[in-house]
């Protein structure tokens, strides 16, 4: 049961697509972060890191999600465990392609199985980038694949009526990428797509460890301290978490206290990075857009929005009403699944855009 802003229930925003999808039809989240998969018929069934070990020689996959994330920074040298995304879109091909293939033969236990295939992208992809994910989507098994812009998808898996000639505000911080867009009638009417999210934080912080206490750590320790006393705004007291790693100078292992002021200001930079991309978009929204989304609120989906203040950041920020998805971090891949029952006639939404990405974002 979803309700709208004013209050009143609604639950007809999903009712009308169960009959329809297909037991084999799947809908990918495939994040740089985390990959989400949502089967027709049985919901999310997969939620693992999108990490891949393998054998840096041959090319041997050693493991795939959750086991190879727990292998970063502790492999031998034959093995790297690696990212296959970066920014939201393709790093490594062939890569993804094989972590592809590990999910789809994890979800559905038949190696003969070729499902149909939704797969969420950044709204400000190229036409070679959105290739690049049809091809190792289709090499890794699937039979037909769509793509659905990430902004959509996080609309539809927060319960938005978004084919309404209403304005409608996301704001999508992922670990790669962040997405701002204005929705109205189905589609993208103004967006930006910034290269920065959780993971430009993780390296701000890693970067100011380096250079405020000598202390060189990993980024699996930079996002516990992110998580652990990360925030954004002045928390009513003061948190302090002990960080470990290796002293430069010394060389020797280390802990140090950080303190969550440290944390605020190492982060400073992306966050008012993705403040600004709000701005811009906000600027740019046609004005009977704009009344409605200051009606409405914003709407915020995506863990880089877990962390602490943000809400109230982008509301000071904004002077507009600021909500969070009920799932944040499932939002996306959740309506990307509810898209499955329309698999025919989904097209990729917003070729008629007003907005633009930032102007140096595909050079990041």
């Amino acid at each position: 049961m979803r309700f709208r802003r004013d209050g009143s229930r609604r639950d007809n925003s999903r009712r009308h697509l169960a009959p329809t999808l297909g037991v084999h039809d799947m809908a990918v989240d495939l994040g740089t972060a985390n990959t989400l998969v949502f089967v027709g018929g049985r919901g999310i069934v997969v939620s693992e890191p999108s990490v891949v070990a393998s054998d840096v020689a041959t090319g041997k996959v050693h493991a795939v999600g959750a086991d190879a994330h727990r292998m970063i920074g502790r492999t031998p040298a034959n093995i790297a465990a690696t990212r296959p995304l970066r920014h939201g879109v393709i790093a490594d091909f062939e890569v993804t392609e094989e972590m592809l293939r590990y999910f789809i033969r994890k979800v559905l236990d038949r190696r003969l199985a070729h499902p149909r295939l939704i797969v969420c992208a950044p709204s400000g992809v190229t036409e070679v980038e959105k290739r690049a994910v049809e091809e190792a989507t289709l090499a890794a098994g699937a039979r037909r694949v769509q793509l659905i812009e990430e902004p959509i998808a996080a609309a539809i898996g927060a319960g938005l009526a978004i084919e309404e000639p209403v304005g409608r505000m996301v704001v999508d911080v992922g670990g790669g990428t962040s997405e701002i867009a204005v929705i109205s009638l189905g589609q993208i009417v103004g967006f930006r797509s910034l290269r920065v999210g959780g993971y430009e934080m993780d390296e701000a912080i890693t970067s100011y460890m380096r250079g405020a206490h000598q202390l060189a750590i990993g980024s699996r320790t930079a996002e516990t301290t992110k998580i652990a006393i990360g925030s954004v705004t002045a928390p009513p007291r003061e948190e302090v978490f002990e960080v470990r790693g290796r002293h430069l100078i010394t060389g020797l292992p280390t802990a140090i206290v950080l303190s969550s002021a440290e944390v605020r200001a190492a982060i400073a930079a992306p966050v008012r990075e993705i403040m600004r991309a709000i701005h811009d978009t906000l600027e740019e929204t046609p004005p009977e857009l704009a009344s409605d989304i200051a009606r409405d609120g914003i709407l915020l989906a995506g863990g880089g929005t877990l962390i602490r203040g943000f809400q109230q950041l982008v509301a000071a920020e904004t002077g507009m009403p600021v909500y969070a998805a009920e799932s944040p971090l499932t939002c996306v891949v959740a309506g990307s699944g509810h898209a499955l029952a329309r698999f025919d006639e989904l097209a990729v939404a917003g070729r008629h855009r007003r907005g633009a990405t930032t102007p140096d974002w595909r050079l990041a």
